[in-house]
């Protein structure tokens, strides 16, 4: 069964830092991509980031979050990671991550079959 779960959410200032983890179990993360996505309260699901398998590249889908975050992972954990520095207030969202059955990334929500359940961040003095 695969599973995806999120984690390291929580309540950060303006100007903070937080690391989400999302770790992969009942299949390799090795052979998929793994894409961080973000839905913020009446809006839709936005996709923020994602690490291809093979050579690892990476993708940000927004240039706000270009410089600020960054993705990355552990291959012998199946653990994929988010840090994100010198967080917004618009950056309030629940983050998910998923995977599509590809090793390639993909900006498409539909094109992603795993879903976690999602991690809360919230950015407020």
């Amino acid at each position: 069964q695969v599973q995806l779960v999120e984690s390291g959410g929580g309540l950060v200032q303006p100007g903070g830092s937080l690391r989400l983890s999302c770790a992969a179990s009942g299949f390799t993360s090795n052979y998929h991509a793994i894409g961080w996505f973000r839905q913020a309260p009446g809006k839709e699901r936005e996709g923020v980031s994602c690490i291809e398998s093979g050579d690892g590249s990476t993708y940000y889908y927004a240039d706000a979050m270009k410089g600020r975050f960054t993705i990355s992972r552990d291959n012998a954990k199946n653990t994929v990671f988010l840090q994100m520095n010198s967080l917004k207030p618009e950056d309030t969202a629940v983050y998910y991550c998923a995977a599509p059955n590809s090793w390639r990334c993909s900006e498409v929500v539909s094109e992603y079959h795993y879903w976690g359940q999602g991690t809360q961040v919230t950015v407020s003095s």
